[in-house]
């Protein structure tokens, strides 16, 4: 575990779907012990998606690697061992609304007193201030709030309609990673740590690269917008400027402008985007269409069905998507970790844990505690556990 680049750091993650558990799965990849602490109902994301093993794959995927304690916070002694823990932890992660952890008696203040070091990430849909900050959201809150569905209507001439990602989770959770280890550096200068306030709302705004020109005004002065052909191949995408795409085929390509001066400049970009469109089909086979897009320079991309995700050669050869126990007897897929270093180790170590799992070997490792002690608050209702997955 050495060679990992976060090994040694202790995480506790208290957040539930994907800003928060995507980030703790990250620090896991990158070598740190991450401990998932679930809520007795379990957190919403293991009813999405496939069971093997118990484990449903959207939880899977945002949760592998992760050990797991069940804690009911609501319970008799409850707070006392999370302050405990606390006391061990170099990271929490959390992301109910903002007045959540206050209310619980497990707040940043709290808790930072009892271990100043601690470092402390909150996601939230629209921050720890302000008029909105007990709204509840969820990326596709964030998407229409901050225009994304809008623009996505208007650029593609569609009805309103949600992203096919969760965007404003994921930036969220990548930002709050970046201050997270922004804070571990700085820790190590001044021995405090930090409270980290990532809203949803901010991450994703700081990180639309096409905003620019919503608040100029500006969209004339943007690249015409990529578009999709036929090929050989099947449907693809140029990543270019029509009038440069226009220009390199006519110029290099034999292609011939059938355009008049007295038509609209409306007409003659639908006229040349015909004369395109069948200089496309016209290419004998991919190798020529792939030859054709090299001469002249101009990324493109196969439209891919993502269900043959693992067929695209860097996904293949990069080992993007590997296969981990299924803890069924078999394997399953998921997403590999994108760090790779020259000198260090990242990637996903485990499967993701079942709802109590590790609740005895946490609780030794972190605070000694014997397997009475254990008993005792399983007893209390303190700590719960699947009891029909873990005895199978």
């Amino acid at each position: 575990m050495m060679d990992y680049p976060l090994s040694g750091l202790k995480v506790l993650d208290f957040s539930r779907v994907l800003s928060g558990p995507f980030a703790g799965r990250m620090l896991s990849d990158l070598g740190a012990e991450v401990v998932k602490v679930e809520p007795p109902e379990g957190d919403v994301t293991r009813h999405w998606g496939r069971v093997i093993g118990g484990v449903p794959g959207y939880y899977h995927q945002q949760n592998a690697g992760k050990r797991n304690i069940c804690l009911d916070l609501r319970a008799e002694g409850a707070v006392q061992l999370v302050c405990d823990l606390v006391a061990q932890a170099d990271i929490l992660i959390e992301n109910y609304r903002p007045d959540v952890m206050q209310r619980l008696g497990i707040g940043y203040e709290t808790l930072q007193a009892i271990n100043p070091r601690l470092i402390m990430l909150s996601i939230s849909g629209f921050g720890h201030q302000g008029a909105e900050l007990r709204r509840p959201a969820y990326a596709p809150v964030v998407h229409a709030e901050i225009g994304l569905l809008h623009r996505h209507a208007e650029r593609n001439a569609a009805p309103y309609s949600d992203l096919p990602l969760s965007v404003a989770d994921t930036n969220a959770s990548l930002h709050g990673l970046v201050g997270i280890l922004a804070a571990v550096i700085l820790r190590e200068r001044t021995g405090l740590g930090q409270h980290i306030d990532i809203a949803m709302v901010d991450a994703t705004t700081a990180t639309d690269d096409q905003l620019q020109y919503d608040l100029e005004d500006s969209h004339d002065t943007a690249p015409l917008p990529n578009a999709v052909w036929d090929s050989p191949l099947g449907p693809v995408l140029l990543s270019t400027d029509f009038r440069l795409l226009w220009k390199l085929l006519t110029s290099g390509q034999g292609v011939v402008d059938p355009t008049t001066v007295d038509m609209t400049l409306a007409e003659k970009i639908a006229t040349r985007k015909l004369v395109a469109q069948a200089f496309f089909r016209e290419l004998t086979n991919g190798e020529h269409f792939s030859r054709v897009m090299s001469e002249m320079n101009i990324a493109w991309g196969l439209v891919r069905d993502p269900v043959d995700i693992r067929d695209q050669t860097s996904i293949h050869e990069r080992g993007s998507i590997v296969q981990i126990d299924d803890r069924a007897g078999g394997t399953r897929p998921i997403t590999q970790s994108p760090y790779r270093f020259s000198a260090a180790k990242s990637g996903v170590r485990r499967p993701a844990p079942h709802r109590g799992e590790h609740n005895q070997a946490v609780l030794a490792d972190w605070l000694a505690m014997g397997a009475s002690d254990v008993t005792e608050l399983l007893k209390r209702g303190v700590l719960q556990f699947d009891a029909a997955l873990l005895d199978a």
